[in-house]
């Protein structure tokens, strides 16, 4: 973090310069580096000015106070300072969850469409099937060798198409047309 002090009319003390680091310290916490701050005191009359100037990634923020003792001028002019830099970092934070959020249901809504696309256009041939007439414990080898969840075969006893497939509880069903 940079911090440039600038007083116009009036010595900077050590005091004041260590109190503008610690309260600037605080708030480069909540933003990413490189920070360049410009604090710029100033006295007219019997009143202090502060203004500061914060440049972040992202984040331009300003703070102006004007009082008659310079301490409750700079611990304002912070306080302004940190309200800003917040407000500033959740308009960011809610700018990229929205982008986010966007990209989602972009990408949901081009997803849904390819699979109603394709629902509707793609038919794939397959190979399960086997001509030669077998026994239904043959038609199950047959799919557990073959790593189907589908196997159509013809009947021994009866020489009739039948399916056999396996369910989701891991048992086996089998279909005979009558």
């Amino acid at each position: 973090m940079n911090i440039h002090l600038t007083a116009k009319q009036m010595e900077i003390t050590p005091d004041v310069r260590a109190y503008c680091e610690k309260k600037l310290k605080t708030i480069g916490k909540l933003l990413r580096p490189p920070v360049e701050v410009d604090v710029v005191l100033a006295v007219e009359r019997y009143r202090y000015k502060a203004e500061v100037n914060l440049k972040a990634k992202g984040i331009l923020a300003v703070a102006q106070e004007e009082s008659p003792d310079l301490m409750l001028t700079l611990g304002q002019v912070f306080d302004s300072l940190e309200k800003r830099v917040k407000r500033e970092r959740e308009k960011w934070r809610e700018k990229k969850r929205r982008l986010a959020r966007d990209r989602r249901l972009q990408a949901l809504q081009t997803s849904a469409e390819t699979e109603a696309g394709e629902k509707e256009k793609r038919i794939i041939r397959m190979n399960d099937y086997s001509l030669k007439p077998m026994s239904l414990e043959e038609a199950v080898m047959q799919l557990d060798l073959k790593r189907k969840d589908v196997f159509v075969f013809l009947r021994e006893e009866s020489e009739k198409l039948a399916v056999v497939f396996r369910r989701r509880d891991g048992h086996y069903g089998l279909i005979e047309p009558e």
